[in-house]
């Protein structure tokens, strides 16, 4: 059985000392439950690079991971505002959200670029969540599958076999992201399903094991009828993540 993850991505919000107030809110209210949640979840939070020094603080010897938002594929380098594993392993990050869509059509970044990313990502002992997903217009030309696979093969190339079931994937449609618009439990699961095939044609069995998340407007009223569909294994969360109260109850997803 696939662990449940709960991934909360701040994107570009919140000051260091606001970050910090709410990662500890977090702290006291899920670690209350750790050992509930323990049991078939990892709960993570991913706040602003410049922030994570202070969240790594809050979060020291909590049940809740730390992620980052993206980062380079080199080590080290001339380039210029960018951070690498090494920096950001330093800080005890876990997980690394990568080829988000905002990365992709705001920052131009393409497949390849994310790829080596993820390769890097699984180099340094790192979680990958590779993100793919359609635009509005690609969703309305019945081109999700295409552009889905897609990024899914391309994002994982030359990932060993061995190496997948490090990988999380998140499917985000573009078109649900930040807009209140959210595809439904089963819409996401036709989606989630076709990613899992093309899993199992990649790597055999080994593909049962990777987590397939979905992202997209998640809420703390809509969580419950995500993560019950058997193909989903987990949200990637943005603006709800951004108060203790929404995520908290969203980490508890199908707790009593």
């Amino acid at each position: 059985m696939r662990r449940l993850l709960i991934a909360g991505n701040w994107k570009m919000n919140l000051t260091a000392a606001e970050s910090q107030a709410l990662a500890g809110a977090l702290r006291k209210d899920l670690d209350r439950d750790a050992a509930r949640l323990g049991r078939d979840r990892d709960v993570m939070v991913a706040p602003p690079a410049v922030n994570i020094p202070a969240v790594a603080r809050e979060l020291y010897g909590s049940s809740i991971g730390l992620g980052a938002q993206n980062m380079h594929f080199e080590d080290r380098g001339a380039f210029t505002g960018e951070v690498s594993a090494p920096m950001l392993k330093e800080f005890g990050v876990v997980y690394v959200i990568l080829g988000h869509s905002e990365r992709r059509h705001i920052f131009g970044e393409r497949d390849e670029f994310i790829n080596r990313k993820v390769l890097t990502a699984l180099r340094h002992g790192m979680t990958p969540i590779l993100c793919v997903g359609e635009t509005g217009s690609e969703h309305d030309r019945g081109e999700t599958s295409t552009v889905v696979l897609r990024q899914l093969q391309r994002g994982l190339d030359q990932v060993p076999e061995g190496e997948l079931a490090r990988v999380a994937i998140a499917y985000e449609p573009v078109w649900a992201i930040g807009t209140g618009r959210n595809a439904t439990p089963g819409e996401a699961g036709i989606v989630h399903g076709a990613i899992r095939e093309a899993l199992r044609d990649r790597s055999g069995a080994v593909a049962d094991q990777v987590r397939i998340l979905y992202g997209g407007s998640v809420t703390a009223d809509n969580v419950d009828s995500l993560v019950g569909h058997p193909d989903i294994d987990g949200v990637l969360v943005g603006g709800a993540s951004l108060k203790a109260e929404s995520f908290a109850r969203i980490a508890r997803t199908g707790i009593a």
